[in-house]
């Protein structure tokens, strides 16, 4: 029987395959006395051993195929595996219970668990015990004997099907043959999804009960741009999928030959298209992608990668690379953003209650604490200016007076570099990442004395409206559109343009196809996005004319109190100035089921998100 369903667009593509369920294996197992303690430890041990092996080639795997960003998340697994307070828990329950390992590993972490997860205001501590659960599953059974479901042998086309996946699922996935996702649960910005964009491959989340209504082997077909799911489609929906999946196939082509283009309106006003970087080994991407430059470079993986601090010629290195592979074009660094979930092993921070607002990023290059590493990284970067078009920005900033010292410990590095006689670029402009309220709402002032913004809206938007965007019970609140969001934009953005400063985006919202539109009117100088998502930015600016954008924007900004308001007025502007194309959408969506009297946020989001793509 043909059933339709409707979830969260996560990952755009369109997809017609055998659904492969990924069903999670039996873990019960019985509470046993045991006389031989030392036997049950070496037993654990064993476990956490194959544990570790496994994830660390799990996070290779991401690395070589997402890039270091996307693995980072496989780091905080591997501290929970080696986290030496928690495992010494476990063999001392061993030893004082005489249990089997299983029920002791079970009792501690499901301690931990419910520890952490009843920290109700700290997200940041939720989200470890969402780590905790997924590496105990993985080393009880190891310790069972059983095996995990393995994504890697997927060996034809398939659509998978789960509860959800977690980021070692998703990271396992092989794009020749997994061709889309469709889970219970998860939003646009779980690890999945994210994982699931890079990838490219199609992902609908959030669809509450498709693990019910599907088995093995069920045709199922994806929508990942709308968040249509159709089980067992007949014949003419399978025609119509196939046919949407060719007309974007053909729009990916149409894209690819942007490559070399020049980033322009209608009205042939042009905007920097940069990229997201974690390592020097993503320029070839940005480069593959006709990026014009890279509007972040995120340093932290260099220390995230290294058993202790890098050295200022590792450093060097490193940011050369980067320089000299981007032939001269704008390079973006933003100096280390250590703390919140980028953690450490060889660099004891105290513990703190909520790490994402506290001790963190630039907090800890200005301190005694993180002095002489941010001077090393500087040391290191303004060696490297000679290379390249250099661009440094500090992260984290709240007050100006945190950016003056940042700029003075600069301007001491390179009056000491020049006095031993090693040679630096005078052409560097400095600039402060926008993320936090406060400096949004001072961003006239912070642009008498920068030489650019780069709104990172990520945590921004998380932290204007009080809601962490991986918890899925405020996600509800993690809202791009929202007009409190694009009035800090556009008061950075003026900010800027007032003092003849250049104003950025590095968050996901800056590749956002539904956001661009409001971005190109409110006036943002450059777009910082993943690599793959440049193209088809620049395929949609070509399309939009800067005018009629300038009144998108500022009807949104003066006459909406939603962000269910700032879509509305979005979708009606774009299908007047002809930027949509209504007939494009019918063939690409079966939009007959989709737009009508009962639209609702998500099939509007749909609507606005087809239409931007498929614009003729």
């Amino acid at each position: 029987m043909t059933e339709m369903l409707k979830g969260i667009a996560a990952s755009d593509g369109v997809a017609v395959a055998k659904a492969y369920l990924l069903v999670q294996p039996d873990l019960t197992f019985e509470t046993v006395s045991v006389t031989d303690t030392q036997a049950e430890e070496a037993r654990l041990d064993a476990a956490l051993e194959a544990s570790q092996n496994e994830l660390s080639l799990i996070r290779q795997k991401a690395v070589d195929t997402l890039g270091e960003e996307a693995a980072a998340v496989f780091d905080a697994h591997l501290m929970v595996l080696a986290d030496p307070e928690m495992i010494g828990q476990i063999k001392e329950t061993i030893r004082s219970k005489e249990v089997n390992a299983e029920s002791a590993l079970k009792e501690v972490t499901d301690m931990f668990v419910t520890l952490f997860e009843n920290m109700e205001d700290n997200p940041y501590m939720q989200e470890r015990a969402a780590d905790i659960r997924d590496v105990a599953k993985r080393v009880l059974a190891h310790l069972l004997g059983v095996e995990l479901p393995n994504p890697a042998t997927i060996s034809e086309e398939s659509i998978v099907i789960a509860h959800d996946l977690t980021p070692s699922d998703t990271a396992q996935l092989d794009a020749n043959y997994v061709k889309a996702f469709v889970t219970n649960i998860g939003g646009r910005t779980s690890h999945s999804a994210i994982m699931a964009r890079t990838l490219e491959i199609a992902a609908v989340l959030g669809t509450n009960d498709i693990t019910e209504r599907v088995k093995n082997g069920d045709i199922v077909a994806v929508n990942g741009i709308t968040g249509q799911v159709i089980i067992n489609p007949t014949e003419d929906q399978i025609a119509e999928f196939k046919a949407a999946g060719e007309t974007y196939a053909k729009q990916k082509a149409e894209w690819a030959l942007l490559k070399d283009a020049e980033t322009v309106t209608a009205d042939g006003k042009h905007f920097e298209l940069a990229a997201n970087i974690g390592t020097p080994k993503d320029v070839e991407g940005v480069n593959n992608n006709g990026a014009e430059a890279v509007g972040l470079y995120r340093t932290e993986f260099l220390y995230m990668d290294s058993q202790d601090f890098p050295t200022e010629d590792e450093q060097y290195e490193a940011y050369k690379a980067v320089l000299e592979g981007m032939n001269g074009k704008p390079v973006v660094v933003r100096t280390m953003d250590i703390g919140g979930d980028k953690e450490l092993p060889y660099f004891d921070l105290p513990k703190e209650m909520n790490p994402f607002l506290g001790f963190r990023a630039l907090r800890i290059s200005i301190s005694e604490t993180g002095n002489q590493m941010f001077r090393t990284q500087l040391r290191a970067l303004l060696r490297a200016s000679v290379h390249g078009q250099l661009r440094i920005m500090f992260p984290m900033v709240a007050l100006l007076n945190e950016f003056r010292k940042a700029k003075g410990i600069l301007e001491e590095e390179k009056a000491n570099l020049k006095a031993e006689g090693i040679a630096v670029s005078d052409d560097i402009q400095v600039g402060i990442m926008i993320e936090i309220p406060a400096a949004a709402m001072l961003a006239d002032q912070f642009a008498k004395e920068v030489d650019f913004f780069s709104i990172g809206t990520n945590d921004l938007i998380q932290y204007t409206m009080a809601a962490d965007r991986m918890n899925e019970q405020v996600s509800y609140l993690y809202q791009p559109y929202n007009p409190s969001i694009l009035r800090l934009v556009d008061r950075v953005v003026k900010a800027a343009h007032a003092e003849g400063k250049w104003a950025g985006m590095c968050g996901e919202m800056a590749g956002d196809q539904t956001a661009v539109p409001l971005l190109v009117g409110i006036g943002l100088d450059e777009f910082s996005m993943s690599a793959t998502s440049v193209l088809r930015t620049r395929s949609l600016m070509k399309k939009l004319d800067t005018a009629k954008m300038q009144e998108l924007a500022q009807r949104a900004l003066t006459e909406c109190a939603t962000m269910e308001e700032v879509l509305e007025l979005e979708k009606n502007i774009l299908i007047l100035t002809n930027s949509l194309n209504k007939k494009g959408v019918v063939e690409v969506c079966d939009c007959p089921t989709i737009i009508g009297s009962h639209l609702t946020f998500f099939f509007l989001f749909a609507f606005l998100k087809t239409n931007l793509l498929y614009a003729a």
